[in-house]
């Protein structure tokens, strides 16, 4: 079953090639959408897929890169809506 989740990572996340960690990730299970970074230190990442895929990619989000600190995900499931070929980093304009 196709889904969407829309994902905001909190904790040490930005400044620990946390975004690079997700977008390689993303590619090997695979899943697509974005990530960026957040004016508030926090991580969004939206990602469509198999739901069990996207089960799977929350994990990987939870570890995180062997620098990163992960304190918490908010996640917010969401209907698939096919908006995206593959998956990228955005970089958010301040």
């Amino acid at each position: 079953m196709l889904s969407r989740v829309h994902v905001f990572v909190s904790g040490r996340v930005q400044g620990v090639a946390y975004r690079y960690f997700v977008e390689r990730r993303a590619a090997e299970i695979p899943v697509t959408g974005w990530v960026r970074n957040l004016r508030d230190g926090r991580v969004e990442i939206m990602a469509e897929g198999e739901k069990a895929d996207l089960e799977g990619f929350l994990g990987v989000l939870r570890q995180g890169p062997r620098m990163a600190n992960v304190d918490d995900l908010d996640i917010l499931w969401e209907d698939y809506r096919g908006d995206y070929e593959d998956f990228r980093i955005e970089f958010t304009a301040y």
